[in-house]
């Protein structure tokens, strides 16, 4: 989906339900709230998607989102996390194997558990919002910067600007997702959940939230890379023997790049800690972990074309 490039943008990351830190960083920001709707004279918001789960205040994040959205005051994007809740409900096509294109596995239960538990008074409710976030886009653009949940890579994007109208995921690709070796969920992989790479032979990493996996996230932007050290991302490192261990010639062949002459580029999801600043000059990761009592950030883009270090604004969250 195409944006005003002319227009100034604030950028913000992964909500996960934390509605008052997020009025607290709008107010920051010079929005200020008529009725429903939070405003500023001159700027609109971006949310880079995973707008639920996890956090204690999902439904009043969805209204207030819903409402900017709605007035033309803000755009969304789609995180994982609302791929998953429609994946939850959408049948999967019976030759898949599957009952529901996102099986219900104990790991996607519990990352849903909180917005269910938070709509179980408001069912009529919770089924117009998931109508609703079948209309946002996967990804935002124009000429200047970019917009993605996990990662931009334009081998998925083109065929997607040619297959989905605007972005926007459609029923039939949704069902499609239920296929893992299928375009549909390569392409939903790869931009709302960003690169990986499986673990050295017989090494596992298990999550803060006690899921046990055989691979780890990766950078997409790492030029000569020599060691798993070198591309690891994600907020459990690896083991120091494993972070030491060279890459093939191959699995370096098979790492996908960003380029830093490529157009800015603005994504979530990756739960970063510290203090708020770009990746490289064309990047920036806007999660800084607000749900875990971490920050809510938000970039302020202009008219630049190189990232400002000072122009990221943000709350902290206190427990």
């Amino acid at each position: 989906m195409i944006i005003d490039p002319e227009r100034s943008y604030d950028l913000i990351g992964d909500v996960h339900g934390c509605a008052h830190t997020l009025t607290r960083l709008l107010d920051q920001l010079g929005y200020s709230q008529h009725g429903e709707v939070w405003r500023h004279p001159r700027r609109q918001v971006i949310f880079l998607g995973d707008i639920i789960d996890r956090g204690p205040r999902i439904r009043e994040s969805l209204h207030l989102v819903h409402a900017m959205v709605d007035a033309g005051q803000a755009h969304c994007i789609m995180g994982n996390h609302e791929f998953n809740a429609l994946g939850w409900y959408t049948p999967a096509p019976p030759e898949s194997g599957k009952a529901f294109v996102r099986d219900h596995t104990p790991r996607y239960a519990m990352l849903l558990q909180q917005t269910f538990q938070q709509f179980e008074q408001y069912p009529q409710e919770w089924q117009a919002f998931r109508e609703w976030l079948m209309e946002l886009p996967l990804f935002l653009e124009n000429e200047r910067f970019r917009v993605v949940h996990a990662c931009w890579d334009n081998a998925v994007i083109d065929p997607l600007r040619q297959r989905l109208t605007d972005g926007r995921v459609d029923a039939e690709f949704l069902r499609d997702a239920a296929f893992p070796d299928g375009f549909a969920a390569k392409a939903l992989d790869r931009l709302l959940r960003g690169t990986d790479m499986p673990l050295p032979e017989g090494l596992t990493l298990t999550s803060a939230e006690g899921f046990t996996r055989s691979f780890f996230r990766t950078k997409f932007w790492e030029e000569n890379p020599q060691t798993y050290g070198d591309i690891v991302f994600q907020p459990d490192g690896l083991p120091e023997k494993a972070a030491r261990l060279p890459l093939s010639e191959s699995q370096k062949s098979r790492l996908f790049l960003y380029g830093p002459s490529d157009p800015l580029l603005f994504v979530g999801h990756y739960w970063r800690s510290g203090e708020p600043a770009p990746i490289r000059h064309n990047l920036a990761c806007l999660d800084y972990s607000a749900v875990k009592y971490g920050k809510l950030v938000a970039y302020r883009l202009d008219q630049e074309t190189r990232l400002d270090p000072a122009k990221f604004v943000w709350v902290n969250v206190e427990r």
